[in-house]
């Protein structure tokens, strides 16, 4: 039996293939984080002779215990972390290269504040590792920035750390004289409890899928999506997974989750809807691969 009607057949509870039985979101979660969680110097864990620190999971800890709710995405598309029982707000942004901008802003989150020029020191740690990595964060000031001051820091992961889900904190960042926690939590979330997902695509080689035809995708359904990646259409759109859609609901092709028409690709001149970016990846992967007529985007329904 052709293997696309396969797919269209399986049920809801079901994935396509073991290397497609999960899938990720954008960046997700943020912590809310206020004056009476600033670290003191005795808090702070130190790191090992390797640059690794030795207590990750106490700082994965506090940054999760310290999460009261969760803001909506900031205009550059990143997640919104408050400080301060909402005083300040802090803009972090990782991209696919994963360099990370953090921006700050007031109280009003639309308005930009410069703060004093500093380097921060965080901690990363990745959602299945055991020990947390530092990472620097040095000042960028922006036009308008008064001297000595800036409005944007800026760190870069290390390579092992691009595209997973992270836990980021900042022990120590100085706003007006005050001293914050910085913490939030950003990267891939599997759907469900399934611990299998691929891996976000590297930058090249997300351009080098969406942006060269193959099989089934076509030059004329790369130009009807704009001739871009899903990271850059749905940059700033936030995934979020039904995981039980309902008799007659359209259902993302690789999840089986409930489809979002936010997230809508076009392949072989249809447009299919989908849950997250990274199931788009995973599907004009699959095109890409075939020759054979795909499963009309109306089978994918629950039924």
């Amino acid at each position: 039996m052709n293997k696309w009607l396969i797919a269209a057949m399986l049920p809801a509870s079901g994935l396509v293939l073991s290397l497609i039985a999960g899938c990720t979101p954008s960046p997700i979660a943020t912590s809310k984080l206020d004056s009476s969680t600033a670290i003191h110097p005795s808090n702070t864990p130190p790191p090992s002779e390797s640059g690794v620190v030795s207590s990750a999971a106490s700082i994965a800890k506090a940054a999760e215990s310290d999460s009261e709710h969760g803001h909506k995405s900031g205009q550059h598309g990143g997640v919104m972390v408050s400080l301060g029982r909402d005083s300040y707000h802090v803009e972090a942004v990782i991209d696919s290269t994963g360099s990370i901008r953090l921006y700050t802003l007031g109280k009003d989150e639309t308005r930009v504040i410069d703060i004093e020029s500093q380097t921060l020191k965080g901690f990363v740690k990745a959602e299945s590792d055991n020990d947390a990595k530092s990472i620097t964060f040095e000042p960028q000031p922006q036009e308008g920035d008064a001297e000595k001051r800036t409005s944007m820091f800026v760190g870069t992961l290390p390579s092992e750390l691009v595209g997973r889900r992270l836990n980021v904190t900042i022990p120590n960042i100085r706003i007006d004289g005050e001293r914050f926690r910085l913490g939030f939590q950003s990267g891939q979330e599997s759907h469900g409890d399934n611990p299998e997902m691929p891996d976000m695509l590297a930058e090249g080689k997300e351009k080098d899928l969406y942006l060269t035809p193959g099989g089934r995708y076509t030059a004329a359904d790369i130009a009807a999506n704009g001739n871009t990646t899903a990271t850059q259409k749905f940059r700033g759109i936030k995934s979020s997974h039904n995981m039980n859609p309902e008799l007659g609901d359209r259902i993302c092709p690789i999840s089986r989750t409930k489809a979002n028409p936010k997230f809508a690709w076009t392949i072989d001149g249809k447009q299919y809807l989908f849950c997250c970016p990274p199931c788009v990846d995973e599907f004009v992967t699959m095109a890409k691969a075939t020759n054979d007529p795909l499963p009309e985007p109306e089978s994918y329904v629950k039924n």
